[in-house]
């Protein structure tokens, strides 16, 4: 990676002076982003991080001191040509030749591993992670409310692979419960065997819609539903059939569904494969002396000496949503035994897992400090040009027709060979963007109006520079090898700006591996992608003398591979036209 280079040589320097290993300073040596004042200095130590003592119990003045007396130490060398201090920081400015030459020379060499071959990242332990996102529950029509989970589990699980951890995607299915006894029963009653086949999901959901209403209405519903999923509990044959195709067309509609969303599973788990598992659960629980019984013969478990408690098992017996996956977690343990198991989940379920982790601690499961909630909050105003949105394929649908409507009105669009399927990914691309551009826990305003902008910070802007990128090495040719460019000639303010901007890239994604955040590749990607508009329009390749041709399009080259590395992490396939 490009950044260690020049970090290592930084560090080694200081390492002498502070007395300190230089592989403890790596991470105190920062790049510094690219701004309107165009700052000529590249790297900074922040030197309270380095202070002996915590940095709070040092005066302002102290620190400044410090930085001073670090400074003066320093000496510039082939690689750092000036050395100089801000505020609680030492200063860096590389010999930009070399930077330039380095930059595109890693680039070109690492290519997808760009930014993970770096210290930032080799000191970290290679982990087994299980990372469950998704979770739909079947047979209900995708609903817009599983496109957050599908999109960040997609995104955490390829970042921890990216860095080298072992993965695994699971997709655990709502697939057991109540539910299922009021749908159960509700089939018998309102079911039609030619619609099932016709439209299974579309069915079910008129089904269960039927169902829920009538059960309000009527009590005699609710006691078959209680019977049904007695039944399903007990293993009854004709109940476990119906559930069956229930579950079998469920999941061959899913899979069409993340087949457009670009995301694949690793195993298709389930709350029914915990059913008699639950049981030992609830054993365990007894033996324990966790297990309390209500007045109505609910099970349930005090969590603190407060009187919180969580009910683990119902009046009748049968299992609740928390004791399944107490069963599960348990499970996956015994069978993976991973060193970190991520669940991503709205942040309405928050509450659930506090519950969840806090019993697996009780039950003495001292792994449970190796689980992780990561929470999201709401998508709102998720609307079609038809109305209030249900479905997320209708989400899809929409984004695909909109973006194939700008796209044959707009004047700079090309022919295309697949134009159904550039529009899929653009349109994909701009709601990926859209939901990650914030903290992932809040919640955000969804806005057609703006998510398909073809200028701005968008999706739609992101796909456009790609596409444009890949054009010009299409017109103008690649370059096979960075090391023989003349970097002289990329000395503008705008390829400066640029090859800056490439350096950080590995801190950027080190960031977002820490706090599991898209927020920092996207703004990353988008500041990327301004900076190559600026540098497309003032750094003309086609019609430049060869050397200074060939440098620029080495340039422009490195960019568009960052730039698809990135967007790819976020689970955005590039479009190479439109």
């Amino acid at each position: 990676m490009a950044a260690c280079r020049f970090r290592r040589s930084i560090a080694a320097q200081l390492s002498h002076i502070l007395e300190v290993p230089p592989e403890n300073l790596i991470k105190s040596i920062t790049a510094v982003p690219v701004s309107k004042k165009r700052l000529p200095i590249d790297f900074q130590l922040i030197v309270s991080s380095v202070l002996d003592t915590n940095s709070s119990s040092h005066s302002r003045s102290d620190v400044q001191l410090q930085t001073q007396k670090i400074a003066e130490k320093l000496k510039c060398d082939a690689v750092v040509t000036e050395i100089s201090t801000g505020e609680g920081t030492v200063n860096f400015t590389i010999n930009q030749e070399l930077l330039t030459k380095t930059v595109l020379q890693k680039v070109r060499e690492d290519g997808s591993q760009y930014g993970i071959k770096s210290e930032l990242f080799s000191q970290l332990p290679k982990r087994k992670i299980l990372v469950e996102f998704s979770s739909p529950n079947i047979a209900k029509k995708f609903h817009v409310g599983h496109l957050r989970s599908t999109i960040i589990g997609n995104f955490i699980a390829n970042l921890k692979e990216a860095i080298g951890h072992h993965v695994t995607r699971i997709n655990y299915l709502g697939d057991w419960g109540m539910q299922f006894g009021l749908l159960g029963a509700g089939f018998h009653r309102f079911g039609c065997e030619e619609k099932l086949k016709l439209n299974p999901l579309q069915h079910l959901f008129e089904v269960y819609v039927q169902v829920h209403k009538a059960s309000e209405e009527d009590k005699n519903i609710t006691e078959l539903a209680q019977d049904f999923f007695r039944k399903l509990e007990a293993r009854d044959e004709q109940a476990i059939s119906l559930w069956q195709r229930f579950r079998d067309v469920s999941i061959e509609e899913y899979v069409q569904m993340y087949k457009r969303l670009g995301v694949h599973f690793d195993e298709y788990s389930g709350e029914s494969l915990y059913q008699e598992q639950c049981q030992d659960v609830l054993k365990m629980l007894d033996m324990k002396g966790l297990l309390k019984k209500t007045k109505e013969g609910a099970g349930i478990v005090y969590l603190s000496e407060k009187g919180d408690q969580s009910t683990v098992m119902r009046s009748d017996g049968t299992s609740l949503y928390i004791t399944r996956d107490l069963a599960a977690a348990i499970d996956r343990m015994n069978k993976c035994n991973p060193d970190t198991m991520i669940y991503v989940t709205d942040k309405s379920q928050s509450s659930h897992f506090q519950q969840l982790f806090r019993i697996l601690k009780l039950l003495g499961y001292e792994w449970a400090e190796r689980c992780q909630h990561v929470p999201f909050g709401r998508v709102q105003g998720m609307k079609t040009r038809k109305g209030d949105v249900v479905f997320l394929e209708d989400v899809l649908d929409e984004a695909c027709s909109m973006t194939l409507e700008r796209m044959a009105s707009a004047k700079t669009s090309k022919e295309l060979d697949n134009p159904l399927e550039t529009a899929e990914r653009i349109g994909l691309a701009a709601v990926i963007i859209q939901d990650f551009r914030g903290l992932l826990s809040s919640d955000y305003q969804f806005s057609w109006d703006h998510v398909l902008q073809s200028r701005g910070d968008t999706g739609v802007f992101m796909q456009y520079t790609h596409a444009r990128l890949y054009s010009l090495e299409k017109m103008c040719g690649t370059v096979s090898q960075a090391s023989h460019i003349n970097t002289a000639r990329l000395q503008d303010p705008q390829a400066v700006s640029l090859i800056k901007h490439l350096l950080r890239y590995d801190e950027i994604l080190y960031r977002s591996s820490q706090d599991l955040q898209p927020k920092h590749i996207v703004s990353y990607l988008l500041t990327l992608s301004h900076l190559v508009a600026a540098a497309h329009k003032q750094l003309p390749v086609k019609g430049s003398v060869p050397e200074l041709a060939e440098a620029r399009i080495c340039l422009f080259q490195a960019a568009r591979s960052v730039l698809a590395n990135g967007m790819k992490l976020l689970g955005i396939m590039p479009v190479n036209r439109m």
